[in-house]
């Protein structure tokens, strides 16, 4: 069962980055982490690769009015950053929701919800980079595809997104 609270945000299709920028005046990505790395558990497979290659792993927080209110994990196989996609691992402090929805032949996967628990490895890396233990996090995650391209997008709703 889906948090009442938090519903609408994660059941909308739409780009998050255009939701956020039409609610806070003042709206902007904070990098936080860009690296090459293992994936995490289940997204290796989620991409077709080996649990042992390395991806490029991007993590950013989404601000509203100053304030943390997503925090987005983004896995981007290397064989994905070419092409239309070749500048996804160059965006600093650029939404990367722009470029996914820019273009009408990006394809996306449905959505998938979770109340994520207390010691699984997104709610730790949120509450590393927010200095903070939420009580509660309900995240949303799909697959983006272009041509044979395809990167994950997790986003975590924090609490000061319902203030």
């Amino acid at each position: 069962m889906l948090s009442g609270a938090y519903r609408n945000w994660l059941l909308d299709n739409g780009s998050l980055t255009a939701r956020l920028k039409a609610r806070y005046r003042d709206f902007a990505v904070q990098p936080v982490l860009l690296k090459n790395a293992k994936a995490l558990m289940d997204e290796p497979g989620m991409l077709g690769l080996k649990a042992s290659q390395h991806v490029l792993i991007r993590e950013v927080i989404l601000k509203g009015n100053n304030q943390p209110v997503v925090f987005a994990h983004s896995v981007l196989p290397h064989a994905s950053l070419r092409g239309a996609w070749r500048g996804l691992g160059r965006l600093g402090n650029k939404p990367l929701g722009a470029a996914l929805f820019g273009s009408p032949k990006v394809k996306r996967t449905p959505l998938e919800y979770k109340k994520l628990s207390a010691c699984s490895q997104i709610s730790i890396r949120v509450s590393a980079h927010i200095k903070t233990s939420p009580k509660a996090l309900w995240a949303r995650r799909s697959v983006f595809s272009l041509n044979c391209a395809k990167i994950i997008v997790t986003e975590v709703f924090l609490e000061q997104l319902l203030k």
